[in-house]
């Protein structure tokens, strides 16, 4: 599902290809570079953990620049895409491990475990005196500094930050504008709203085809399409729901969320959409290609309304010959019956793609974090992604591009010679590595002003997303929080027994398999079985750095 989503939204996370001629930033556009000051006299060699690719990496070019610029000579230990935790995990055991993991996959308790054991070094030190763009943007944002910082106070590994605006407020839901003229509604702004807007498009034959084969809302489940159960926008205008652990938190208080009473108000809500047939049926088992057919299909439109992150799961928006998608409509969160109405919101925090191990020198050291810091900067971060040159994967923009807000762009992606799509390139690390792809970065890229066409989708994402921003939760659980590496097993074995349980309850109530009034009493009561008191506290205590 995740490289679905990422070739569906390459355009509007990322917006084009790398290239490989041309001329480079200036030193001026730059941020700060402590290379000069401190490159070594002799060559340092080095070793690097990374994914293996299509081409090699020491023929790269952006390895070349960074070993040229740093003075270093790296030596590549490659391991399968598909099987880099376990290769990591077996040099690990072995001792026979390099100096610096690129692209290591460290989860906070692998961040733990292995710092404990005295593998992973401190990096507080060298980001202080070295990382002089990583320090700033930790500064910037204070949240990528919490999200790196062990319980302990140290930080041991550094992340890729991806700030991907939409991605952040992707629990969304798209509307038929057409229907909603045709029946003579606006966009709903509560649920009850909803309601009578799904109940037109079920009887008023919006479509026009003299036919009862209106659609008034589908979906499908996450796994196929991103966000695309339907609980996942519908239950925050009754609770938070984050759509992963369930949880919730108040003034630093972990809140379990699907046990209480207004999520039982929103169960009841759903279920009634369903028994009036409301909800597609095929919502909880259809797949993507599923999806797809029912949003393209030739004929009269069937479909009134989706949740998902992306409209493009249902309706072409890249071929500009078709026009369908254009009279969709992005719908803000909605108000419930006692004023709830909440976004679910994440954050651009993963797993850590650098570490330095102790069998590094202090030049090996020095070498590493900033050769992680380089990516960090405005010119490596757009070297490292796009490619070592302009003028094939990216240009400086032109007087007149702007960006998704409308503001002068400063790097574009328009008037680059045509490649092949099978062509293997070799002139950036793309998504290899620790690098600042901040909201900012990704803001200063050129994309179309018109959010309808097909070049200007990711304008489109970023108006609807802007109309989720301001009802995303004062508090939320954080997506970097460090389990302690004595609750891992319990967390995995818990998080995943209590999210099963949730989700096909939740699928028996909507579906009517189980009665909200009469089972629900026992619904809660299995929780008890489940052991959902150590659940919240190994969550808990993540959250707590002491």
């Amino acid at each position: 599902m995740i490289l679905l989503v990422g070739s569906t939204v390459l355009a509007a996370c990322a917006g084009g290809g790398k290239g490989n001629k041309g001329a480079s930033p200036s030193a001026s556009e730059s941020s700060a570079d402590p290379s000069a000051s401190s490159k070594p006299a002799r060559p340092v060699d080095i070793s690097f953990f990374a994914p293996q690719g299509k081409a090699p990496l020491e023929d790269n070019d952006y390895t070349k620049l960074v070993e040229q610029k740093f003075n270093v000579k790296i030596k590549w230990d490659l391991a399968p895409a598909d099987a880099l935790v376990d290769r990591r995990q077996l040099l690990l055991a072995s001792g026979d491990y390099p100096e610096v993991f690129l692209e290591g996959k460290f989860t906070t308790t692998d961040i733990l475990t292995y710092s404990k054991q005295g593998v992973l070094i401190p990096l507080n030190h060298l980001i202080d005196q070295y990382a002089p763009n990583l320090k700033a943007l930790m500064e910037k944002k204070p949240y990528l500094k919490t999200a790196m910082t062990a319980p302990d106070g140290n930080i041991y590994g550094i992340p890729r930050f991806n700030e991907c605006y939409h991605c952040q407020y992707s629990q969304k839901y798209w509307m038929n504008q057409e229907w909603l003229d045709r029946v003579g509604l606006p966009v709903p702004t509560t649920t009850d709203e909803l309601y009578a807007v799904l109940k037109a498009f079920k009887t008023q034959d919006p479509n026009g085809n003299g036919k009862a084969d209106e659609i008034p809302l589908t979906g499908a489940p996450n796994k196929s399409v991103w966000n695309g159960n339907i609980d996942a926008y519908l239950m925050n205008s009754f609770i938070y729901n984050d759509n992963d652990k369930y949880l919730t938190v108040n003034g630093g208080k972990v809140i379990f969320a699907a046990n209480k009473p207004e999520w039982r108000e929103g169960l009841a809500f759903i279920h009634k959409l369903y028994k009036e047939g409301l909800v597609d049926k095929a919502s909880f088992t259809q797949n993507d290609q599923a999806v797809g057919q029912l949003g393209n299909r030739e004929g009269a439109e069937i479909v009134g309304s989706i949740t998902t992150a992306l409209l493009s799961y249902l309706v072409n928006v890249w071929d500009d010959n078709v026009t369908r998608h254009k009279h969709w409509v992005i719908v803000p969160p909605l108000k419930g019956p006692n004023g709830v109405q909440l976004a679910g919101t994440s954050q651009g925090l993963g797993e850590f793609a650098f570490t330095i191990t102790k069998k590094a020198s202090e030049a090996q050291q020095i070498a590493a974090i900033q050769i992680a810091d380089y990516a960090f900067s405005e010119e490596g971060a757009l070297l490292s992604e796009y490619g070592t040159h302009e003028g094939v994967g990216w240009n400086k923009a032109q007087v007149g591009e702007k960006n998704i807000w409308g503001e002068p762009a400063k790097y574009s992606f328009e008037n680059l010679p045509h490649q092949d799509e099978n062509a293997i390139r070799n002139d950036s690390w793309s998504l290899l590595g620790p690098k600042d792809m901040s909201k900012e970065f990704r803001d200063s890229f050129a994309s179309a002003q018109d959010p309808l066409s097909s070049k200007g989708y990711e304008t489109r994402l970023a108006q609807a997303t802007k109309t989720y921003e301001p009802f995303a939760p004062k508090e939320f659980y954080p997506a970097g929080a460090y389990i302690r590496p004595e609750d891992t097993d319990a967390a995995a074995q818990l998080t995943t027994s209590i999210k099963d349980y949730v989700q096909s309850n939740m699928a028996q109530f909507i579906l009517g398999n189980k009665d909200i009034e009469k089972d629900w009493d026992a619904y809660v009561k299995g929780f008890d079985g489940l052991n959902l008191t150590k659940y919240i506290e190994i969550y808990q205590a993540a959250i707590e750095k002491n």
